[in-house]
């Protein structure tokens, strides 16, 4: 099997000075007007130029300090997580690997009786368990197909939309608008799948990045039917059952003879975006067991391999969109439930970054590593909201740092979806580009 890592380069301590001053006035630069220099308004309405040369040079500093210390101490050789562990904790850590996904559904699901008291911890889960989910459609396309899309965010606001709309006019039930929008939302798949057939890597991704702002301009632009700027607002809430969360004597708490409290309604939602989550995940766990998700898991590896044995790729890619575009139409669907107003504010590039660097960071075509980058993120968002000023560049650089040194994702194992006898993971550590390599 290849090693790993590199052997160490010997000590060279003018080259090692010198990469860390390299370093340190590419830092300068950088950060000069971002943090050295800053613009503010003044009493009189004009401009007025605030310095914080101290921050600048605390930073430039530390780059220095930490170049000069990977270049001597670790004399350029990588960093790897699993050779600063002990070989017993690493075998440790495998074996718990298995029982971290029921581990992580446990936590999942008492997180309310938890936190029944902290309506901010509820609504933050709730948040989380949303783009959980969209991260399992994405990863359809983007982990499982190979499939760049940087426009997930349009089945997301066209599931939104699909909801909210039918809901106005045509006054139908949350749980008879759910599948509609999934439909809908999967129909748009379709229709971004046909044009981009023949295309792939970059050129898919500027293409599907266009057909999200298309999706947003039309929302935006198309005031008769979307209500343009100012959305769409009073959408109806999900009921259980028919019974709705109010006061009323029909409503659920008097129904099952509980004292009213407005938590009960976001325990519901949350519990309602959780099993849309798992179902989701069940779902995808078992198309990769079929042909098709086979096909999928083929024609990532490589495409012109994929035709060559006789795999339809264009079924192989609507399929893809189509499927991970579903999902993001459900998720959407709640969105606009949950907030009971939307616009096209709340469907911008943004949201498709924030999902595509979930699925990423997390482990592309992992659903385990998913869960898990989304909630690092959303929840590490939430922890540094008292520190917004560097709270971007705080994870601006924890994301470069993983993409670094751990390019596979958080979770780097691979299992395969169809084996002989017992399946077994692919360790990170011969996986090289999505191919394994062995001795010669």
């Amino acid at each position: 099997m290849a090693n790993e890592s590199e052997p160490a380069k010997p000590l060279d301590l003018p080259a090692a000075v010198k990469e860390a001053a390299i370093a340190a006035l590419v830092a300068l630069g950088l950060f000069m007007l971002l943090i050295g220099i800053r613009t503010d308004q003044g009493p009189t309405g004009a401009l007025v130029f605030t310095t914080r040369f101290g921050a600048l040079a605390a930073i430039v500093a530390a780059v220095f300090v930490a170049t000069l210390i990977r270049a001597t101490l670790l004399r350029g050789a990588g960093i790897s997580v699993a050779r600063l562990l002990p070989a017993s904790v690493s075998t440790a850590a495998s074996a718990l690997t298995g029982y971290a996904a029921a581990a992580f559904l446990v936590f999942a699901l008492i997180v309310p009786i938890v936190f029944y008291g902290n309506r901010y911890l509820l609504d933050l889960a709730i948040l989380i368990a949303t783009y959980t989910m969209l991260g399992f459609g994405l990863n359809i396309v983007v982990g499982l197909a190979g499939l760049l899309d940087l426009g997930y965010v349009a089945f997301y606001a066209v599931g939104a939309y699909s909801y909210a709309l039918i809901a106005h006019y045509l006054g139908l039930s949350f749980w008879i608008c759910l599948p509609l929008a999934g439909i809908l939302a999967a129909f748009a798949g379709l229709l971004l799948g046909f044009p981009v057939l023949r295309l792939r890597g970059d050129y898919l991704a500027i293409v599907t990045l266009g057909f999200g702002e298309i999706i947003r301009l039309i929302l935006l632009n198309w005031q008769n039917f979307t209500g343009g700027p100012n959305g769409v607002s009073a959408i109806p809430r999900p009921s259980f059952f028919g019974l709705p969360f109010n006061p009323s004597e029909h409503g659920f708490a008097a129904t099952f003879g509980l004292a009213y409290s407005p938590t009960h309604r976001v325990v519901f939602l949350y519990y309602l975006i959780l099993a849309l989550a798992l179902l989701t995940n069940w779902v995808t766990l078992r198309l990769r067991r079929l042909p098709i998700g086979r096909a999928w898991e083929a024609l990532r590896e490589d495409e012109v391999a994929c035709r060559a044995l006789g795999v339809n790729t264009t079924t192989t890619k609507l399929t893809a969109f189509a499927m991970g575009a579903m999902f993001g139409g459900f998720a959407g669907a709640f969105f606009a439930t949950r907030q009971g107003f939307i616009s096209p504010e709340s469907f911008t590039f943004a949201e498709s970054a924030l999902v595509l660097a979930i699925v990423v960071l997390g482990g592309m075509g992992s659903q385990l590593g998913v869960a898990i980058a989304a909630t690092v993120m959303l929840g590490g968002f939430e922890l540094f909201r008292e520190f917004d000023q560097y709270r971007m560049l705080v994870f601006g650089g924890a994301m470069v740092a993983i993409v670094i040194y751990r390019p596979r994702g958080l979770v780097a194992t691979r299992t395969p979806s169809v084996s002989l006898r017992d399946h077994k993971d692919i360790p990170a550590a011969i996986v090289r580009d999505a191919r394994t390599e062995t001795a010669a």
